[in-house]
């Protein structure tokens, strides 16, 4: 794998690393808690950060399609961290698979979505990581609520 894609997926590795510690320890009530109206819970969180990297990743830049069914992604409820972590393990390793079968050259390669929209494959990947790392934010910013509205 070329540097630029082993940095990529190391620095999603480190994501996904802050993300399972978020996640370690918390029962499937605390993922399921939002801390108020239109505010996602961390199990929402992950699901949707997971197929948003998955799209972006997969369907953009690799042009892997992987069905993804977006609405359903803000309704999953009662899952517990075992199943997030696998989540997140298989979304992160579809990354890998998918990267190493790019070249620099990919990079500035143009993708035209369905809406129309059109972005390079840097572009998406970049998106993907950014998208990613807004949402660890949030997650740990739940987590604290939830230990604060518990203790």
């Amino acid at each position: 794998m070329q540097t630029f894609f082993a940095e990529y997926i190391e620095r999603l590795q480190n994501c996904h690393n802050d993300i399972l510690h978020e996640v370690d320890g918390l029962t499937p009530a605390a993922l399921d808690w939002s801390p108020g109206p239109d505010m996602n819970s961390i199990s929402v969180l992950v699901f949707h950060l997971t197929g948003a990297e998955r799209f972006w990743i997969g369907d953009v830049a690799a042009q892997d399609s992987s069905n993804r069914d977006r609405d359903a992604e803000f309704k999953v409820k009662g899952l517990d961290s075992t199943t997030l972590n696998k989540r997140l393990a298989d979304t992160l390793e579809y990354a890998r698979s998918a990267l190493e079968k790019m070249s620099l050259h990919d990079l500035e390669t143009r993708r035209l979505l369905p809406d129309g929209r059109e972005f390079t494959v840097a572009w998406a990947l970049l998106h993907a990581l950014e998208h990613a790392t807004e949402h660890l934010g949030q997650i740990q910013l739940t987590r604290q609520l939830w230990e604060q509205s518990n203790s």
